[in-house]
């Protein structure tokens, strides 16, 4: 009986990966970079939800509205795409901002940012 006791205190093993809470996969590999009020900050990581930024939190409010400008360096050419959303996270040196739901122009550039990456990969281990 004892050892049952024990047993049932002992954590049981995950046997199938956990359901991730992302809608969207994250993408680290882009030059990017956001343009918020006038000021440049590095992008961490950033998908169709949302992006996290290298910056001092103390510059943003939890729940803040932000609209900002995100800048993507493609092979030829850099796209700005303009966003709103708002602050969800704040922690050391980052913030997280997610998106309001996105229009269609917006897609379709994000994905034009990820083509172009994808391209280029490609060409790359073709060399």
């Amino acid at each position: 009986m004892f050892n049952n006791f024990l047993a049932s205190l002992r954590p049981t093993p995950i046997t199938e990966a956990p359901e991730t809470q992302r809608r969207f996969p994250r993408r680290v590999a882009d030059r990017c970079v956001a343009v918020v009020h006038g000021q440049t900050f590095p992008v961490q990581n950033w998908s169709f939800g949302g992006v996290l930024l290298a910056v001092d939190e103390r510059l943003f409010g939890s729940s803040q509205e932000i609209e900002t400008t995100l800048k993507f360096k493609l092979r030829n050419t850099i796209v700005d795409v303009n966003v709103r959303g708002h602050v969800v996270r704040k922690s050391a040196g980052q913030v997280a901002i997610a998106f309001e739901p996105l229009g269609k122009t917006i897609r379709r550039t994000f994905q034009q940012v990820i083509d172009d990456a994808v391209a280029s990969e490609f060409a790359t281990s073709q060399a």
